[in-house]
């Protein structure tokens, strides 16, 4: 983990969320935080904040299933109702949502959640001695 003593003051909660979904850096809200699509860049080009502390593990992955799930489940069972579209209609709308929607939301999501770790200085739970 990084030394969490030396970190900037995280944002507001907004400038935080805001910085998450934008991929800026959680600090200085200027920076990069990834370096590819969902790689993490090792430090704010702008601050210079380490990003040893981010670990998002599958949390975003989690939230991103869940979302699209009530998005696409809803709009298909509204659509079914409304206006009772063929079987292959169904297929090829709430398919090709259920593909792009994951992919245009994780890397929002990532961020978001590495933005709030910072701003709560979360840290991988230790077990206390005995």
């Amino acid at each position: 983990m990084g030394n969490v003593a030396t970190r900037p003051e995280p944002q507001s909660f907004g400038a935080t969320l805001w910085s998450g979904i934008a991929g800026h850096c959680p600090a200085c809200g200027r920076g990069k935080l990834f370096d590819g699509y969902l790689s993490l860049a090792p430090r704010c080009n702008s601050c210079g904040l380490d990003y040893d502390f981010a670990d998002s593990g599958d949390g975003p992955a989690v939230f991103v299933i869940l979302v699209t799930g009530f998005i696409v489940c809803g709009a298909a069972l509204i659509v079914e109702v409304l206006y009772s579209p063929p079987y292959w209609l169904h297929a090829l709308l709430w398919g090709s949502l259920a593909i792009v929607l994951p992919l245009v939301l994780l890397r929002s999501f990532k961020g978001i959640l590495i933005a709030l770790q910072f701003r709560n200085k979360a840290e991988e739970g230790r077990l206390a001695s005995k």
